[in-house]
């Protein structure tokens, strides 16, 4: 009960209390108004057709993977599989990946840990591609951070005193060592050994990518994958004039400030990232003049929102048609 309790329980409450921050002294009636005077809706729907076809690219990365492991899976219930992620995620965080490993495993009759693997590696990828983007975005926009941390000189002073903290690199350090200590030293233990021996399962799906076939394609499609997420924010920025006017003023940078944000701010646990998601862009905003309230909260609710409908649209649709395929093929009463 209190192991369901943190893992539900804990994301959840994140969610409702950064969106009870963000919403404090909100006139929402004036942000409806906002949202139904100001915006081009055709930006959104734009940004919302580009983010279908990120999941198509990413269950056709997921079934390189699975080939590598001699598990073939058609097209479609891999599709189904991305979608339904999203939609478990949305109510229960971070359970999309087991329900998409469940459902593959079940489905193809394959091995739960290799499948599992598999998805580990497919999110691992997505990490280096987070970080590789944070990196190369933080260098583009120094000047538009340092300048904006400079104007805020409790903020810059909270984020060098924590990065010169030795207190983080004691814990850090000390986290590694236990935990060499107990894989080591500990491995007669019943929960050890079930731990080492699962992670040996997961090795061998994560190590598929090393020698799987189609390594080029599997790496066009990653690029494919956070081009769409890129394309999409950046179609949404053009449904407001102020957002729009930040692009015109400050490039192609500020949207990749405010996607490498977000992008980060979904590791956070919440459901489907409500709440850290619109704190990361209204702060991305903020960097470029944008003051955290107005349109950048319109703004920010309207894209995140709008994601999240129709991620339960194709929730619903995913799992109807998969009770459709089941019930096709379920063996007939004598």
């Amino acid at each position: 009960m209190l192991k369901k309790l943190l893992q539900y329980g804990v994301p959840l409450i994140i969610s409702i209390g950064l969106c009870y921050l963000l919403f404090t002294g909100i006139d929402f009636n004036e942000m409806i108004e906002t949202i139904r005077n100001e915006c081009n809706f055709w930006w959104i729907g734009l940004a919302l057709f580009i983010s279908l076809f990120s999941h198509l690219f990413r269950a056709m990365r997921w079934r390189i993977q699975l080939r590598a492991l001699n598990i073939n899976v058609p097209l479609v219930p891999l599709v189904y599989s991305i979608f339904g992620t999203y939609a478990v995620n949305l109510v229960f965080p971070r359970l999309g990946e087991v329900w998409r490993t469940t459902y593959i495993s079940q489905r193809q009759n394959a091995s739960f840990t290799a499948v599992f693997g598999s998805m580990v590696a497919d999110r691992m990828a997505d990490t280096v591609t987070v970080l590789v983007l944070t990196l190369s975005t933080f260098l583009l926009a120094s000047g538009a951070i340092t300048q904006y941390l400079a104007q805020n000189t409790a903020l810059y002073e909270k984020v060098i005193a924590l990065i010169s903290s030795p207190w983080l690199w004691v814990a850090f350090v000390a986290f590694i060592a236990l935990t060499w200590w107990i894989l080591a030293k500990k491995r007669d233990n019943k929960i050890v050994a079930k731990i080492i021996e699962f992670a040996k399962g997961l090795w061998v799906g994560f190590a598929a990518i090393a020698k799987m076939k189609g390594k080029g394609q599997w790496l066009i499609l990653t690029f494919a994958i956070w081009g769409c997420y890129f394309i999409q924010l950046f179609g949404a920025f053009f449904a407001f004039k102020e957002t729009s006017a930040v692009v015109e003023n400050h490039g192609i940078i500020a949207v990749l400030v405010c996607f490498v944000f977000s992008s980060i701010a979904m590791g956070v646990p919440s459901n489907g990232g409500i709440g850290p998601w619109q704190w990361a862009v209204i702060f991305g905003l903020s960097i470029y003049g944008l003051p955290t309230n107005g349109i950048s909260l319109a703004f920010a609710n309207l894209v995140l929102g709008s994601q999240t409908i129709l991620l339960i649209i194709l929730g619903i649709y995913t799992f109807a048609a998969i009770a459709l395929e089941k019930r096709r093929n379920a063996p007939l009463k004598s």
